[in-house]
């Protein structure tokens, strides 16, 4: 999912060279900003985890500038989002730093009400201190 947001190619020519096995005559472009995917499982994931409970604040978490949220495991059930699977939910983000796509993922699920849910807080820190790395404080 994070290499869909920083595809500036229409996707589907993609796809259809991938399948008739032509990607080394497609010439992909991308756009230059970084970007970070937060993946939100359900309690007890990768262990025993439930299914079933409900998802809600995700049409305010995608408000967020530069946040697109894909459903991996959901299900909509009478106008609700229900979690299915363990890994439930791609929250992505954009930004012209890595630190500032993280920033905004993590702004994003502290949006999601989801009891039923968690995610990794440490995602991208390796490519921030990277990025990091010689700039003056």
């Amino acid at each position: 999912m994070v290499l869909v947001l920083r595809l500036k190619s229409d996707l589907l020519p993609a796809l259809m060279a991938a399948r008739d096995g032509m990607l080394a005559n497609l010439d992909l472009r991308w756009f230059n900003d970084p970007a970070l995917t937060v993946v939100m499982a359900a309690n007890g994931y990768p262990g025993a985890y439930q299914k079933g409970s409900e998802i809600k604040g995700l049409a305010e978490a995608a408000k967020l500038e530069g946040v697109e949220i894909f459903h991996a495991a959901t299900e909509s059930r009478d106008g609700r989002i229900i979690a299915t699977g363990g890994r439930v939910l791609n929250v992505s983000a954009t930004g012209k730093t890595v630190r500032e796509a993280q920033v905004r993922a993590y702004e994003a699920i502290a949006r999601i009400d989801w009891p039923g849910g968690f995610c990794r807080k440490d995602i991208g820190w390796r490519a921030i201190a990277r990025e990091t790395a010689g700039k003056p404080s």
